[in-house]
């Protein structure tokens, strides 16, 4: 089936109604911390699996993918703040643990086996770790590396979550490749500026290590001591200048 622009995307927002509390009824990996933006997190899925291998081919390098795991269910990502791979080491991981928890709900509850499931795996791994070959199904894939591969076990539906985050939702047509192509023109952007910036500091950090060098060269040959009252310099015997 071939997906005509824009798709139909599902947006909502993550935004858990006590930062301190702590997830429930849901068992994941640690080190997942972050505030929680006043504005909220960014979540979105695909309508059906025609939409989720749009999501997948033109998903942004922000973006962390949710899923529930060995049964079919809609794809959800995050999107956390631009330039947020750029930090390296874990970046996928300063996400707040409720929000964890709301996107693993969400996955679950959008999941016709999972959603009656207790106790079901979900599996999430930042969007460029996902991997698709020509012989997968429409919606499947796989991962390039196990290693940035978590797990989180939600024993039940909570549906408090799941109409809190129902609330937020709506639903757009967006042009998927349009936009990545636009985030990437902007990202080029902001990396040539800070290049020029860099490069324009650079060659005023140049100019200052030659003009002291400069100096310094100066400095030793121009003695005050051997000057004389009207300031030439004075000469040894054999009339040349006397630098010791």
């Amino acid at each position: 089936r071939h997906i005509p622009f824009p798709a139909m995307v599902y947006f909502f927002t993550s935004k858990p109604p006590n930062e301190e509390a702590e997830p429930q009824l849901m068992d994941a990996p640690g080190g997942f911390s972050a505030p929680i933006p006043p504005e909220g997190c960014l979540l979105y899925m695909g309508k059906d699996k025609f939409e989720n291998e749009e999501l997948i081919k033109y998903a942004w390098p922000e973006d962390v993918w949710f899923h529930v795991d060995k049964e079919s269910s809609a794809h959800v990502y995050i999107r956390l703040p631009r330039g947020s791979h750029k930090k390296g080491g874990n970046w996928f991981k300063e996400i707040h643990p409720l929000v964890v928890e709301d996107c693993c709900q969400l996955v679950k509850a959008n999941s016709i086996r999972g959603n009656k499931l207790d106790n079901v795996s979900i599996v999430f791994t930042p969007a460029s770790n996902l991997k698709k070959t020509g012989g997968m199904e429409v919606g499947q894939v796989g991962f390039h590396s196990q290693t940035n591969v978590f797990k989180a076990k939600i024993k039940e539906r909570r549906n408090e979550v799941v109409n809190r985050l129902d609330k937020t939702k709506k639903w757009e047509e967006p042009n998927l490749q349009a936009d990545l192509i636009q985030r990437n023109k902007e990202e080029k952007a902001i990396a040539a500026k800070e290049a020029e910036v860099e490069r324009i500091e650079r060659e005023r950090q140049q100019a200052e290590w030659k003009k002291e060098k400069e100096e310094r060269s100066y400095d030793k040959l121009y003695d005050p001591t051997q000057m004389t009252a009207a300031g030439e310099m004075e000469v040894d015997s054999d009339g040349e200048p006397d630098f010791m």
